[in-house]
């Protein structure tokens, strides 16, 4: 018997961090969750499985219109259609509290209610799920205290919405421990709401499939559910379904052999046609991190709208339409040579010498203060928000901003001679 876990999906989400670039693949952002989870429906059809478990979020909150439901029950007809029924629990996101809008669902689709734990017996085989929906949205009581002891002999699946021993990185919904999932003394544990997959333990299975579509450059990498193999009341296997559309990479560029900016822009040409061989017929987007020990520092400093378009322009050369770039970051150094610059008998080992004591020197930093509070009080809010090095500027601390500017300025000048 095998059954498909998924969670997380969040239907008409829309992905950001791309939408403000004229070359984003806007009609992709727009649609990737529903041709994530028709990837998800063609697994399920192809690999015959026996039913599908949805774990939550199912939807981002209210529907803004009916469409994000037809299309719901446009994959379930095709469920049904295949015979595969789906059991479908509610989180915080689509909470009773949060879903004014509904469709009546095809007949394959299995609810988890949300006033009491609730279970289905699949008889013919042997299987029990159970599982309870969110009433309210800040549901922050553990339910899975109330879940019901396992049926006897039969496979039992707990379904479970959970932040599981307050995870970090996400609200603490429902939050239990391990060990209590481990006590209630169920086969499988289909957990929902962190977004990263996870197999938190086997014998008995705790296990979170991540979100089916990565929707912003921090959910990176594959993405997808699992597809879980049973044989009598043991689980033999769990396996990722990756069905993302579009795929979330932050790329580390390694420029330290690298002497121009021309060497920089050929080793991230380079390192992008590497991406492009792991990703299948998917589509990319990748915030570029340049850094290490380089030479070219020096020729980058202060030019990152041009590396930008250096890097949008190998993109689209390698990618062809298949690969975009979200940012570019410059978090390289000069090379390992600072006493070396300092001992030069000109002005620029005069300067090197200078902005090395600088941030130290109290009548320095209150100058330059000084010097720039004027500009930075005439910036826009917005701008002060965005760009942390105003605010150190405005409040007068430069001592850090000296330190991280003062090597990229002095490799500039000495690369221009």
């Amino acid at each position: 018997m095998r059954f498909i876990h998924a969670a997380d999906i969040h239907l008409d989400s829309p992905l950001s961090g791309l939408t403000a670039y004229p070359d984003a693949p806007v009609d992709l952002l727009r649609t990737a969750t529903r041709q994530a989870f028709i990837r998800l429906v063609d697994e399920a059809i192809e690999e015959t499985v026996s039913f599908m478990v949805i774990a939550g979020d199912l939807y981002d909150g209210q529907w803004k219109d009916y469409n994000t439901g037809y299309f719901f029950c446009r994959q379930m007809g095709r469920l049904h259609q295949a015979g595969i029924p789906v059991y479908l629990l509610f989180g915080n996101h689509d909470a009773e509290s949060e879903m004014t809008r509904k469709l009546l669902l095809p007949p394959n689709v299995h609810t988890f209610t949300a006033r009491r734990p609730s279970s289905f017996h699949i008889e013919e085989l042997n299987v029990a799920l159970h599982g309870q929906s969110f009433r309210d949205a800040k549901t922050t009581e553990n339910l899975a205290a109330g879940y019901p002891p396992p049926v006897p002999g039969a496979f039992n699946i707990g379904v479970l919405h959970t932040a599981l021993e307050g995870n970090a990185a996400h609200a603490t919904y429902a939050p239990c421990s391990t060990a209590e999932l481990v006590a209630r003394g169920y086969g499988y544990w289909a957990l929902g709401h962190v977004h990263e997959h996870a197999v938190v333990r086997e014998d008995p299975w705790v296990v979170f499939p991540g979100n089916l579509q990565g929707r912003h450059v921090r959910e990176c990498g594959p993405r997808g559910a699992c597809l879980v193999t049973v044989d009598g009341d043991q689980v033999q296997r769990v396996e990722r379904l990756l069905v993302d559309v579009l795929r979330w990479q932050v790329l580390e560029v390694d420029a330290t052999g690298a002497r121009s900016l021309d060497e920089v822009i050929r080793v991230v040409g380079h390192a992008f046609e590497g991406l492009l061989d792991e990703i299948g017929d998917r589509q990319l987007s990748v915030r570029v991190r340049i850094t290490g020990h380089t030479p070219a520092h020096g020729e980058l400093f202060g030019r990152e709208s041009h590396l930008r378009a250096e890097v949008l322009s190998q993109a689209a050369a390698i990618g062809q339409d298949r690969l975009w770039v979200e940012k570019v970051r410059v978090e390289t150094a000069p090379p390992r040579d600072g006493d070396a610059l300092r001992s030069r008998s000109d002005a620029v080992g005069d300067l090197a010498a200078l902005l090395a004591s600088a941030p130290e020197d109290p009548e320095l930093i209150a100058a330059l203060a000084g010097e720039l509070r004027p500009l930075v009080d005439r910036a826009p809010p917005e701008l002060l928000q965005a760009v942390p090095e105003l605010a150190a500027i405005r409040s007068g601390e430069l001592a850090d901003l000296v330190r991280k500017v003062a090597p990229g300025l002095v490799a500039h000048l000495a690369g221009n001679g």
